[in-house]
């Protein structure tokens, strides 16, 4: 069974692919970041007039992100403790990994999955993080 799989409440992707994908019992999800859906606000982000970062608080960021995620694997009839891996993209692990790994902590306090951490100098939105999920789904 493979399907493709987009959540009403995750943010539309900026290009051509699902929110996720079902391959048997488990679930592929695209990148996903902290945006609004319907909206081009991202929550913790200060943009300049040319929508260049002023700004951004990490914090708000990263529950974005994670409550975004919440709501794909919710559509997809998975949930946050299905989670196996997550890859994480930070664009600046020095100042923002001491934060996303005190909050990772706090939304994975019981058994929580394998993780990828690695810093890259860009994502495709002005976002300071993005998350790549695989969960198991019944």
């Amino acid at each position: 069974m493979e399907e493709a799989i987009n959540s009403s409440k995750a943010p539309e992707p900026v290009g051509l692919y699902p929110h996720a994908r079902r391959v048997g019992n488990v679930l592929y999800l695209s990148g996903v970041g902290p945006r609004e859906r319907g909206t081009k606000k991202i929550p913790g982000v200060e943009l300049d007039e040319a929508g260049n970062i002023t700004g951004y608080d990490i914090e708000t960021q990263c529950r974005s992100v994670f409550q975004n995620v919440k709501y794909i694997l919710e559509d997809a009839g998975s949930s946050w403790d299905k989670i196996v891996d997550v890859t994480v993209f930070l664009t600046n692990m020095k100042d923002d990994f001491p934060t996303y790994n005190k909050l990772w902590a706090e939304y994975f306090a019981i058994n929580p999955p394998c993780r990828t951490t690695l810093e890259i100098n860009c994502l495709p939105t002005p976002i300071a993080i993005e998350l790549k999920v695989i969960a198991t789904i019944d």
